[in-house]
């Protein structure tokens, strides 16, 4: 019986098939794998030619979207770009059994999603993210802006009522400064990842003292590289921004593989 079939009793079944991701064929799950629920699915797989999707069942009248649900698909999408490539779908997509993951998705979009596949052969997704020490980025905006070291010393020691204005100008200086300064370190970054040949994708700042947030895309043999780069980087800007590196992950800043229907 497929995933998601009607039962032998002719009763339609109440499961569906939720869809992770393509993986070439040869990609076989791990026993231990778990995908979305509670408690956690087995995760299959489905199989066209020389390409395959990643999946588990559902309940169909199951919402879908909760906080873990999203780690549960992170986690499996990230597990497996370790060591095979993978198109991401970015959260999932649900359709009405296993035949209708060969028939409607795999099938119609099968030379594209080969020819990613081979394309993304032995590379994955890291994410580099620089943040400011908040007291080194304040006294480094104060050291280069006299506005701004005048209204710090405006402001001190009195009642915010009595400054408020002040600390608006002042505020919208130091915003100005950073956004100025995160531009010019995010260059810093991409020139510091020269000699790891990584294919760069810049992503929105998370947080208002973000110094970079950067998405790469590298050959996993190069994973080594990319770690002394942003060591020396890191210190180089010892005590004044963090460095964090998280991956290897699925290339969802790179590619995606089109949501399933049906």
């Amino acid at each position: 019986m497929s995933a998601g079939g009607v039962r032998e009793n002719g009763h339609a079944e109440r499961t569906a098939v939720y869809v992770y991701g393509i993986v070439t064929a040869d990609v076989e799950p791990e026993p231990h794998a778990r995908g979305i629920g509670d408690p956690p699915a087995g995760v299959a797989i489905v199989r066209h030619g020389d390409i395959a999707a990643l999946i588990s069942e559902v309940p169909r009248d199951r919402p879908l979207g909760t906080p873990d649900d999203l780690t549960a698909h992170a986690r499996l999408l990230d597990g497996t770009a370790a060591v095979a490539p993978v198109l991401p779908l970015r959260f999932g997509g649900v359709v009405s059994d296993s035949d209708a993951v060969d028939n409607d998705l795999l099938a119609p979009n099968y030379d594209e999603f080969r020819t990613a596949l081979t394309e993304l052969e032995g590379r994955a997704q890291f994410v580099i993210r620089g943040r400011y020490a908040e007291d080194a980025i304040l006294r480094e905006v104060l050291d280069e802006n006299a506005d701004a070291e005048r209204l710090r010393t405006e402001i001190r020691d009195k009642p915010e009522d009595a400054t408020r204005d002040a600390r608006i100008a002042l505020g919208e200086i130091v915003n100005q400064a950073i956004e100025a300064k995160r531009a010019q370190d995010t260059r810093r970054v991409v020139a510091a990842l020269g000699e790891v040949d990584a294919t760069v994708r810049e992503r929105q700042p998370t947080h208002e003292e973000d110094a970079a947030h950067l998405a790469v895309l590298i050959d996993l043999s190069r994973e080594d590289a990319l770690e002394r780069a942003l060591t020396d980087l890191g210190e180089e800007w010892d005590g004044r921004v963090r460095l964090t590196l998280l991956g290897p992950m699925a290339p969802y800043d790179f590619v995606t593989a089109r949501e399933p229907t049906g």
